[in-house]
C-alpha cells in the first residue's frame, strides 16, 4: 500500500435540511423522505437503504405531506397549495397542480390507491381521483372551522378522520358529511392551553381513531360514538407524529422531546383472548423534534430537525442477527457534493444555492506514520459562486486544471472559464447553453480538461468539447432501446478513452470516446450500483454495490503485490494482504488521490452539524 500525506478537511460547512415527512411503501419497499428545503429523497430498504433517487429542493415548495399511491405514484402537498406528483423515471416533477384550498397540511390515499385526499388551511377536505396520468378534483367535503392537521382513511375506505385544532372529525366518504366531532382536552400538565394541535390521526380497522396532539398526550377514541376510550400522556411537549404497522398490533409515534415510542396490541393476560394497547419502549436516537415517521414490516423510521434518518430494526422481526439488525443513522445525501481539482490541489463544495472553491494548505515538516503535520500554509477561500433564482443546486464539478466550474439547476446549466492571476481569481461565463444541457444529473471533466460529460434526467449523455472561452457539442448517446434511464453516476479513464455511466437500476454501460459509440453493457447485478472508478494503467472497471460484498478474510490469497522488504516478518506478515479497513475518518464525505503519495479525506463532524441547529426544546433535570 505504501504511504500517505493526507489532507484532513473539516472546513465543508454542510448542514443538511431537516426531514420533515416520511412515506413508506409496502409494495416496493422504499421509503421516501422530504426536507425543509423541498428535496425529495427515494431510499430503497431492500437495498441496504441505499438513497436511489432524489428530486433537488426549490425555496417555494416546502413540503408538508408526502404519500405513495397504486402503481408506484409518489405525491406531496405544501404549503404554496400546490399537489405534485413526480415522475420516478425521468427524477423530475410530473406536474403541480393548485388544490384551491390555501397551504396544504395533509394527504392520504384510500386504501385501494384509487382516490387522494387533501387537507387544506381553509379547514376543507377535498377528493380527488386518481387517473392513469394524472388526478382530478372530485368534491369538497364538509368544511371545518380550522385548518386540517392530520388525515387517515378506514381500511374499508368508507370513513376518513380528520384532526384539526381542539377536535377531530370523522366523515362519511359517501356522503362527504362530518358524523362525529370530538373535542380534545385542552388541559396540558394539570393546565388549560389556548389550543390542541392534533399533529396525526390513525383510523384503524375496529373503529378506533388513535390522535396525537400538542399537549402531549395519545388518545384512542370510539369513532362509532365518538368518545374517549383511553388517553395516554406520553411528553411534555407535543406529539407531532404517527404511524401503524399494516397487522395494527404496533405504532410509533414520535415527540418533540426527540424520543420515539413504541406501542403495542398484547393479551391482557397469558390465557386471555382480550388485548390491549401498552407502551414498551422508549427511544432517544435525536437531539431534536421528531417530525415524522414510519413503520415497515421489520423496523421504526423516523426523522426530525436534527437532519437523521433514523432506521431501528425490530429484533423480533430481524431472521439473523446480523448487519440487518444493527441501528441505522443516514445523515448525508448518496450523491457526490464535492470535486477535486488535482492539478492546482483545490476543492469545490457544493451547497443548496452556491459553490465553495478552496485551496489545500501545505506542509514542509515531516515526520513518521501517525504525526499531524502543521500546517506552512493554511487553506484558502478563493471563490463564493451564488446562484440565481429558487432552484437548489443538483449538481456541480471543478475541471482537473482547476480551470473550469460546472453546475446545474432544474432548468439551467451554467459553465465558466477561471482565471489566475496570483491570489487573484477572475470569472468568466460561458454564454448560450443548450437547453438539453439543463437538469443534469452528474457532471464530469475528462482527465485532460478537454472535455465535459453532462448526464441528463432524461437517460442521454452529452459529450462536450471545452475551447478557450467556448465549447462545441461533440455528441450525445440516447437511452438504451427508448427507455429513460437516468445516468446517476459516471467514470472517466485517465487516458480518456472510455467512459462508464451507471442508471438508476443496476446497469452499467461502457462507451467508448474514441469512435462515440457504446462498447458494452456489465452484466446487471441484483443490487444498485453505489460508485464507479476506471483505473489508471489497467483500465479495469471497478465497481461497489449497495449490498457491500464483504471483504475477503486472512486467509483468502488476495496479497499486496508490493510489501514491505525490509521490514520485520511480523509487519511483513501483517501488511501482505491486499485489503485494509480504516475507521480514523469519520463521517467521510469525499477521498481522493492527488497524486501518487497524497490524499485528501473531506470529514463533517456530526456534532459541529448539531451545533448549528436551532435549540433543542429545553428538558427538565432530575433533582432540578
Amino acid at each position: 500500500m505504501g504511504e500517505f500525506k493526507v489532507h484532513r478537511v473539516r472546513f465543508f460547512n454542510y448542514v443538511p435540511s431537516g426531514i420533515r415527512c416520511v412515506a413508506y411503501n409496502n409494495q416496493s419497499n422504499r421509503l421516501a423522505v422530504s426536507r425543509t428545503d423541498g428535496t425529495v429523497e427515494i431510499y430503497n430498504l431492500s437495498a441496504n437503504y441505499f438513497q436511489e433517487k432524489f428530486f433537488p429542493g426549490h425555496e417555494s415548495r416546502a413540503t408538508e405531506a408526502l404519500c405513495w399511491a397504486k402503481g408506484q405514484r409518489l405525491f406531496s402537498g405544501g404549503l404554496n397549495g400546490e399537489i405534485i406528483e413526480y415522475d420516478l423515471q425521468a427524477l423530475n416533477i410530473k406536474y403541480a397542480m393548485d388544490a384551491f384550498g390555501g397551504p396544504i397540511w395533509s394527504m392520504a390515499v384510500s386504501p385501494c390507491g384509487s382516490q387522494l385526499l387533501v387537507g387544506c388551511e381553509d379547514g376543507s377536505v377535498k377528493l380527488f381521483q386518481i387517473t392513469p396520468d394524472k388526478i382530478q378534483f372530485e368534491r369538497n367535503f364538509d368544511r371545518q372551522k380550522s385548518r386540517i392537521l392530520s388525515l387517515s382513511w378506514h381500511p374499508s375506505g368508507t370513513h376518513i378522520a380528520a384532526g384539526s385544532i381542539d377536535y377531530i372529525s370523522v366523515f362519511d366518504v359517501k356522503s362527504g358529511s362530518a358524523v362525529h366531532k370530538m373535542l380534545v382536552d385542552r388541559q396540558y400538565m394539570g393546565v388549560s392551553k389556548r389550543k390542541c394541535i392534533i399533529w396525526g390521526v390513525a383510523f384503524l380497522s375496529d373503529g378506533t381513531v388513535i390522535s396525537v396532539d400538542s399537549a402531549g398526550k395519545v388518545q384512542f377514541w370510539d369513532s362509532a360514538t365518538g368518545t374517549l376510550v383511553k388517553n395516554h400522556l406520553i411528553a411534555n411537549a407535543d406529539v407531532q407524529s404517527i404511524a401503524v404497522s399494516d397487522q395494527e398490533d404496533s405504532f410509533v409515534v414520535g415527540t418533540a422531546e426527540g424520543t420515539v415510542f413504541h406501542f403495542q396490541l398484547v393479551s391482557v393476560t397469558s390465557n386471555s383472548s382480550e388485548k390491549q394497547w401498552v407502551r414498551t419502549k422508549p427511544f432517544q436516537h435525536h437531539t431534536h423534534d421528531v417530525r415524522a415517521v414510519a413503520h415497515s414490516p421489520t423496523a421504526l423510521i423516523s426523522g426530525g430537525t436534527d437532519t437523521h434518518l433514523v432506521i431501528r430494526p425490530l429484533m423480533e422481526k430481524v431472521e439473523v442477527k446480523n448487519y440487518d439488525a444493527a441501528l441505522r443513522k443516514i445523515t448525508f445525501p448518496h450523491r457526490r457534493l464535492i470535486s477535486c481539482s488535482k492539478k492546482r490541489h483545490l476543492l469545490l463544495f457544493q451547497f443548496a444555492h452556491h459553490l465553495e472553491l478552496w485551496r489545500l494548505g501545505s506542509t514542509v515538516a515531516t515526520g513518521k506514520n501517525g504525526d499531524t503535520l502543521p500546517l506552512s500554509k493554511d487553506a484558502d477561500h478563493l471563490l463564493h459562486l451564488k446562484t440565481k433564482g429558487p432552484e437548489n443546486i443538483i449538481c456541480s464539478c471543478i475541471s482537473p486544471c482547476g480551470s473550469w466550474i460546472a453546475y446545474s439547476t432544474t432548468s439551467r446549466f451554467f459553465l465558466y472559464r477561471l482565471n489566475y492571476e496570483h491570489d487573484n481569481i477572475s470569472l468568466q461565463r460561458v454564454s448560450k447553453m443548450p437547453a438539453f444541457l439543463r437538469s443534469a444529473l452528474q457532471i464530469l471533466f475528462s482527465e485532460d480538461s478537454t472535455k465535459l460529460f453532462v448526464a441528463s434526467n432524461q437517460g442521454s449523455l452529452h459529450i462536450i468539447r471545452l475551447l478557450e472561452g467556448s465549447f462545441k457539442h461533440l455528441h450525445t448517446f440516447q437511452p438504451q432501446s427508448g427507455t429513460v434511464e437516468s445516468m446517476c453516476l459516471l467514470a472517466i479513464s485517465p487516458d480518456g478513452n472510455w467512459l462508464a455511466a451507471s442508471g438508476t437500476s443496476a446497469g452499467v454501460h461502457v462507451y467508448n470516446i474514441k469512435h462515440l459509440k457504446l462498447h458494452c453493457t456489465v452484466p446487471a447485478y441484483n443490487f444498485p450500483v453505489t460508485a464507479l472508478a476506471i483505473a489508471p494503467n489497467t483500465n479495469n472497471l471497478v465497481i461497489a454495490h449497495s449490498d457491500q460484498q464483504p471483504l475477503p478474510n486472512d486467509k483468502t490469497l488476495l496479497y499486496n503485490p508490493l510489501p514491505p522488504t525490509n521490514e520485520s516478518d511480523v509487519i511483513r506478515r501483517r501488511t501482505a494482504h491486499a485489503f485494509k479497513i480504516s475507521k480514523i475518518y469519520k463521517p467521510l464525505l469525499f477521498m481522493d488521490l492527488l497524486d501518487e503519495r497524497t490524499l485528501v479525506a473531506v470529514e463533517r463532524p456530526l456534532d459541529d452539524i448539531i451545533a448549528q441547529l436551532p435549540p433543542p426544546i429545553k428538558k427538565k433535570k432530575f433533582g432540578t
